[in-house]
């Protein structure tokens, strides 16, 4: 797995490590101790997936403490454009954002 620190300190870009041969591929999506050693202590414990077709904007996800949730996306079929945005009144990167494209194609 590689850890793409971004100018939002808190937004990571993981690209995992895939491994192809005749059958297919295999990679690792999640490592609590490479999640761990890479951005700090973490607790998974949501996975959810979504399906939006062409043109679908998904709205913004934000949540205030004691809901914040961190947000792990991964693109399974297609594109995808992905910002994440600093919201936080105070933070030394407000007003920044990081804008992403990833598409099945890049990795697999």
């Amino acid at each position: 797995m590689k850890f793409i620190k971004t100018e939002i300190p808190e937004v990571v870009i993981i690209e995992p490590r895939l491994f192809k041969d005749d059958r297919g591929y295999f990679y690792e999506a999640f490592s609590q101790e490479k999640f761990d050693k890479n951005i700090g202590k973490t607790t998974f414990i949501q996975d959810n997936e979504s399906k939006s077709t062409y043109g679908v904007v998904r709205g913004l996800h934000y949540q205030l403490p004691p809901f914040a949730q961190a947000k792990l996306v991964r693109v399974l079929q297609g594109k995808i454009l992905d910002f994440a945005v600093d919201i936080r009144k105070g933070s030394p990167t407000f007003g920044k954002h990081i804008g992403s494209k990833f598409s099945r194609s890049d990795n697999f």
